[in-house]
């Protein structure tokens, strides 16, 4: 006998979707009706309310491709009550936003409230007092399938979720989606960590550290909302591609405030036109320049040789010399920033004067000590002991005068690292400069000597791993009053200055006390590929725990041996007549080649960080560029080229490793030359 519809768990599951969308519908009808006429004092307050109201109405957005919700949570008890009673528990729908019903009660529950952590906790040895888990399989936005955990059932043997395995397995075409449905319980505890401690993430390829961190940020909005939307938060990324790679996960959680950039971004106080070869870059990135500037700086100071006289009425007041110097001197034994002192020195000046005032029997207030700062001969010798300082100048000419160079230098870079970073010819100014990235982080902290710089409430910095200490300061100082949460895999880093440690990193950065987690278990590169890749681990990063994949499906890998390049366009066809995204990756130097190969073979193809769509699956990719990007398949061309095209071996191997583990399903690798040997 066949279930009637009514009974039929599926169907009762779908009218919950169905109800959950139409109340979702109404939620934002209400917003967008909306009358804020007679509401407001002024067409500002009016301009910020409908800001704000717009905003909310994106928020309320029903993406028809993404799922409403994806599990349920059936509770033993009600929250709250004595277990003893036997109070029947609450059943929680578990989605990326909060949806209420007219009455305003909870149809589906927001994945970061508290009532939602036990879908990604419990488990058959800490059930956290639930019944049933029950996950949502979806084909499109149709709800398709669930399957049931029944955690409080000693007899019910633990199993591995099948559709938790397809959602992580499900093809990818278009940007990087969200992890909300699969988020993992050692994952779930750094996303939901509190935003008054920074933490840092070491993860191998496919652990998802990226999107732990994404979720994270999201987590933060929800427990600290009012806090960070006053304060600010930030994702910093490698570059531009990786950026638009990842630019909708935050969306698609509700959350469409937070800024996104790279550290170039952060630190364009100049127009970068040159580049550094690796040698200076590394000098220049080195920690020490921070003290070179910081000398540089303050050498603008000059302890006064004469006394200031001010002329107020008919009366003459004079600060001696040694009396500015004691100021002078004060001001610098405090170490605040060179601007801040700079602003604070008339006002000193000027309090000296008062107290002689004060002394003669006159009563001056403040607007008199404001007057005297103000006066001709003490803005005369502020210039003269406190002169300004342009940063750009600053660092300008610490490149191109040797002598001035040698003296802020003296006992911090040697003769040789000095003559690196110098410039060959004289440049006439700040405008005609070719800086180099190198150059805008060094006046990025010479900025910051002379003026403070804001301070963001949280930031994340993702792919850590590549950058040189000096740009992890200017990251830190974008949330010195803030936390940050640090993502990367040292195995990964391919810049001549990559990180060492993470302990080391994070003094740069500013959060020593940072909590240091590592994730090890892999959900994205299939067994047979990151088994491949970790070959070349003890090259490249000894110490670290190589990922275990936890994927069922071992996944597709090839090596191949070619002899032309039609060859390896032949392996991007057979790889596209599977569904999902196609990646070639090759040595930057083999791109020319492969685009004239693919052009003849009739394959479209796109540059990383475009979006794929149905039409064109296939993204050509140089190996530079290929960093935190994932495709269903790669194709990877000339391992040996790869590596050939960094400065040095351990580099090109790391270079190799990223671009070994993009792939999600299967692997196919290329090659003509011989593979390095460290791969066996």
């Amino acid at each position: 006998m066949s279930t009637p519809p009514a009974q039929d768990p599926l169907s009762r599951e779908r009218a919950h979707l169905g109800s959950s969308r139409a109340a979702l519908r109404a939620m934002r009808e209400d917003v967008e009706n909306l009358d804020i006429t007679d509401v407001t004092a002024n067409w500002v307050n009016a301009a910020v309310l409908q800001h704000q109201i717009d905003e909310r109405i994106k928020a309320l957005a029903d993406l028809s491709h993404t799922p409403l919700f994806f599990g349920r949570l059936d509770y033993l008890h009600a929250p709250g009550a004595d277990k003893a009673e036997g109070a029947e528990g609450e059943r929680f729908y578990i989605g990326r936003r909060h949806v209420h019903d007219a009455e305003g009660d909870p149809m589906v529950i927001d994945w970061r409230a508290p009532v939602s952590q036990p879908f990604y906790r419990a488990s058959k040895k800490d059930p956290m007092d639930v019944g049933l888990r029950r996950r949502f399989g979806y084909t499109g936005g149709d709800l398709t399938a669930y399957e049931d955990e029944h955690l409080s059932d000693p007899s019910e043997a633990a199993a591995t979720s099948k559709l938790l395995q397809q959602e992580i397995e499900r093809p990818r075409v278009g940007p990087m989606r969200d992890i909300v449905a699969t988020i993992q319980p050692e994952q779930d505890e750094i996303v939901r960590s509190g935003l008054a401690g920074s933490v840092c993430v070491q993860g191998g390829p496919g652990t998802g550290k990226t999107a732990v961190g994404l979720h994270r940020v999201a987590y933060l909005l929800y427990a600290h909302r009012e806090r960070l939307a006053r304060t600010g938060t930030l994702v910093i990324g490698p570059n531009k591609s990786f950026l638009h790679y990842i630019e909708q996960v935050l969306p698609a959680l509700g959350e469409l405030e937070v800024k996104q950039a790279t550290v170039d971004d952060l630190v364009a106080h100049v127009e970068v036109r040159g580049t550094d070869d690796a040698t200076a870059a590394v000098v220049k990135g080195d920690a020490r320049m921070a003290e070179v500037l910081r000398r540089a700086v303050r050498s603008h100071v000059t302890l006064p040789t004469e006394g200031v006289v001010v002329v107020r009425g008919s009366r003459r007041w004079r600060v001696p010399a040694y009396e500015l110097e004691t100021i002078v001197g004060e001001l610098l034994d405090r170490d605040i920033r060179y601007g801040a002192a700079r602003e604070a020195l008339p006002q000193r000046i000027a309090h000296a004067v008062l107290v002689q005032m004060e002394r003669s029997g006159e009563a001056p207030d403040d607007r008199v000590q404001d007057a005297v700062a103000r006066n001709t001969a003490v803005k005369a010798a502020v210039k003269a002991i406190w002169p300004p300082v342009d940063p750009a100048k600053l660092v300008l000419r610490l490149l191109t005068d040797a002598d001035f160079l040698a003296v802020h230098a003296d006992g911090i870079l040697d003769e040789d690292e000095q003559k690196e970073i110098l410039w060959s010819k004289p440049v006439r100014s700040v405008k005609a400069a070719r800086w180099s990235p190198a150059d805008a982080v060094l006046i990025d902290e010479a900025t910051d000597l002379v003026q403070r710089t804001h301070s963001l409430g949280h930031v994340v910095l993702d792919e850590a791993q590549d950058l040189s200490p000096m740009q992890y300061r200017a990251v830190g100082r974008r949330c010195t009053t803030g936390s940050a949460t640090v993502l990367g895999d040292l195995a990964q880093g391919t810049t001549p200055w990559a990180t060492r440690s993470w302990d080391e990193a994070l003094a740069h950065l500013g959060k020593g006390e940072a909590v240091i987690e590592e994730l090890t278990a892999g959900f994205r590169v299939p067994t047979d590929v990151i088994t491949y890749a970790s070959r070349l681990l003890p090259h490249i990063a000894p110490g670290l725990t190589p990922v275990a994949s936890v994927r069922e499906n071992p996944g597709f890998f090839e090596v191949r041996p070619t002899t032309a390049d039609e060859q390896v366009v032949d392996a991007c066809e057979e790889l596209l007549r599977n569904e999902g995204s196609v990646g070639l990756i090759a040595a930057d130097a083999r791109i020319p080649a492969l685009t004239e190969a693919l052009t003849a073979a009739g394959l479209t193809y796109l540059g990383p960080g475009e979006e794929t769509t149905a039409q064109t699956r296939l993204t050509l990719v140089p190996a530079s560029l290929a960093k935190g990007l994932e495709y269903d398949y790669v194709v990877l061309d000339e391992p040996r080229a790869v590596v050939d095209g960094e400065p040095d071996e351990r580099t090109g191997l790391r270079r190799l490793y990223v671009a070994l583990t993009r792939a999600v399903s299967g692997l196919t690798v290329t090659h003509a030359a011989p593979l390095p040997q460290q791969l066996g």
